[in-house]
């Protein structure tokens, strides 16, 4: 329902409060996710100074801030940069095009990722690569027509599928690769550098001054500021909701609500803003709800393939002579270590210490 919301939200924005400003939503958006992010590490700290367990380790799992060296920190500037655009673009997307449009799009992101993946040597099974056809199909049959968006908008909607689908490949790279960063402490470090870099790009357009020259937005009608704090707090509890839904759900579970997800985002926006739906558009969509299923479906089945696989690698992989060998020797050396005499100046409980080392 968050990711229901902040898009409907996004799009009342543009449609409806006359809010006609995406990089400085995404500036809010940023905003939001930075302090709230702030806000859970300021919780979780001071509940240890109390001694008691915080109600947000209890929800997302044990949480700690990372120090990151120089290359750390080179990564995570460099995906802060993919990581502000990907909202950004996602933002001028919907201000030019339907929900519906921008619905059905991003579907191809599995299609890109696998392409991506291809380029930097990963290799895919030959039913995933097929899995996606019929999301090619789908999509290529939903935008016969009209389906109310422009050259601009189909331009910025296909950028933002590139982009989301590079985002997809460099987290997983910064959450499972070296770095290893908790989900919300990877979005500490990006929310603040992504929220400069939205508001430098809102300033360079010119949104902060035409926001400005129009005092009705904030001062006479507050409708459009309660939307865009409303599609602020919302983005923070979406990836707050989402990281609890990986942590307390089955990826089964989660695959499902994501197609339940776009069936009730197009459901919704169709009766919401009118949008116009030919039936060759209509069947395209259930195409690719289906297509998207299917690719799903298969990916969860490859998971859950390789966990047991390596699992059954872990328990049947028996020691040959040699790594037998090699460990009495680490064994026998340890145990020789631990006979050695304990030097006077720390010799307080010797008799003590040496039987426990024994």
């Amino acid at each position: 329902m968050n990711n229901v919301s902040v898009t409907l939200l996004n799009k009342v924005c543009f449609s409806m409060v006359d809010f006609q400003y995406p990089y400085f939503l995404s500036f809010v958006h940023m905003a939001c996710n930075s302090l709230g992010t702030q806000y859970v590490f300021w919780r979780i700290k001071r509940d240890d100074k109390l001694g008691s367990l915080s109600n947000v380790q209890k929800w997302l799992g044990y949480l700690v801030r990372k120090d990151l060296d120089e290359i750390g920190t080179k990564y995570i500037r460099l995906f802060s940069v993919i990581f502000s655009l990907n909202i950004a673009v996602g933002n001028v997307s919907l201000s030019h095009v339907s929900v519906n449009f921008n619905q059905v799009m991003r579907s191809l992101v599995p299609v890109v990722t696998i392409c991506m993946g291809i380029i930097i040597g990963r290799k895919f099974t030959c039913h995933r690569v097929l899995s996606v056809l019929p999301i090619v199909a789908g999509v290529a049959m939903a935008c016969y027509g009209d389906m109310s968006y422009t050259n601009a908008g189909f331009f910025y909607t296909v950028a933002c599928v590139i982009i989301s689908a590079l985002k997809v490949t460099a987290a997983g790279e910064m959450l499972t690769g070296t770095l290893k960063l908790h989900p919300v402490d990877l979005l500490c470090h990006l929310a603040p550098l992504a929220m400069i870099q939205c508001i430098s790009i809102s300033f360079a357009t010119g949104e902060v001054y035409a926001i400005l020259q129009r005092p009705e937005l904030y001062l006479t009608d507050i409708r459009p500021t309660i939307v865009v704090l409303l599609s602020g707090i919302f983005s923070f509890s979406l990836n707050i909701t989402s990281l609890m839904a990986n942590k307390l759900t089955s990826p089964l579970t989660l695959t499902i609500a994501g197609n339940v997800k776009q069936v009730m985002m197009i459901a919704i926006s169709t009766i919401i803003f009118s949008t116009p739906i030919l039936p060759l558009n209509g069947f395209g969509i259930v195409v690719v709800l289906i297509g998207s299923t299917i690719y799903s479906w298969i990916s969860l089945k490859e998971k859950s393939m390789q966990l047991a696989a390596a699992e059954q690698v872990s328990t049947n992989c028996p020691l040959i002579p040699a790594q037998i060998d090699s460990l009495s020797t680490q064994n026998e050396a340890a145990y020789d270590e631990m006979e050695k005499p304990i030097p006077s100046s720390l010799n307080i409980n010797s008799r003590t210490v040496r039987h426990i080392l024994k």
